[in-house]
């Protein structure tokens, strides 16, 4: 510790006597008040203080009044987006994606000879979360309305394009994908896969493969084939050209209904929601009529939407 020396007339002077012992007491003094408040060097009874470690500095932790300040008015955002796009609640935040993702299994009942060594069609993704994943399929409609309200609203979904319905403007999925969805592949030209031999069908899912690799510059890994139908030689041609997964759906939304596939006619942790890029020419109404519908119905439930990659 310096020794700051005090300003004193007499000490200035080289004053004897009883002036210059009465300086060099307050010297004193002043350094062991300095150094018991400023350095703990000394303690009441007389023992010396523990000091702190080197370079440690005292934690500079946001006041909270500040930190709930900030979650209020993040709170208060979410609530007037939810407003804007005519929600009464905004929609539940997803957890984190799990750092150990789950093992994906064929569901039972769906398997096909060989289905160890094939991609896996499921349906729900084993999950404890309160989760459910929005995919919509085919490409039809391009309405630049529901890529704001999704963008808004911090809706994640996954997308299953066929090329005919999107040749026409690849660059609104393009727009999609800059927002953090995930393209992948529906097929070609949407045809009923069993129907058609294991080459026809390999050139359907590996053709669809080249486009989106050479328009989005990603190949995909998820595949859903066309009205959930397949056989064998559907998955054997979808693994041959890069794709790990098969999901189908456990629920189907519309822009005024929807419908199920289980008997209990409910949502569980980890179902796979199913929806069409579709608008008033076949719906009646428009996709974010549709996501209206959905989102009331999924949030009074408790859930929140999360993004199916990040499970598998």
């Amino acid at each position: 510790m310096r020794l700051v020396r005090q300003n004193d007339k007499g000490a200035a002077k080289g004053m004897p006597g009883r002036g210059t012992r009465h300086v060099r007491t307050r010297a004193c003094l002043a350094v062991l008040a300095a150094c018991a408040v400023a350095s703990g060097c000394a303690a009441a009874d007389g023992k010396k203080a523990v000091e702190p470690a080197p370079g440690q500095q005292p934690l500079q932790a946001p006041p909270a009044r500040a930190l709930d300040s900030h979650a209020g008015k993040m709170r208060a955002a979410r609530v007037a987006m939810a407003r804007k796009w005519g929600l009464s609640k905004p929609p539940l935040l997803a957890p984190p994606a799990p750092a150990e993702k789950p093992v994906i299994r064929a569901r039972k009942g769906f398997e096909v000879d060989g289905q160890e060594d094939l991609p896996p069609v499921f349906t729900t993704v084993p999950t404890k979360d309160k989760v459910v994943f929005l995919t919509i399929d085919d490409g039809s409609e391009k309405d630049p309305e529901f890529l704001e309200m999704m963008s808004d609203l911090k809706i994640p979904y996954t997308a299953f394009l066929s090329n005919y319905l999107v040749k026409d403007d690849y660059g609104y999925f393009g727009k999609m994908q800059s927002r953090g969805v995930t393209l992948n592949n529906h097929t070609l030209t949407h045809p009923y896969l069993p129907g058609l031999s294991y080459a026809a069908q390999k050139r359907e899912i590996c053709g669809m493969q080249n486009i989106m690799q050479r328009q989005y510059g990603e190949l995909p890994a998820l595949f859903r084939p066309p009205y959930g139908n397949y056989n064998r030689d559907t998955l054997r041609a979808a693994k041959s050209c890069g794709i790990k997964y098969a999901p189908i759906w456990n629920e189907e939304v519309y822009v005024d209904h929807v419908e199920w596939r289980e008997a209990d006619q409910d949502l569980h942790p980890g179902d796979i929601i199913l929806t069409h890029f579709r608008g008033r020419e076949e719906w009646k109404g428009t996709m974010p009529d549709m996501v209206r519908l959905l989102m009331k119905y999924v949030t009074g439930k408790g859930y929140a939407v999360a993004r199916l990659e990040d499970y598998l």
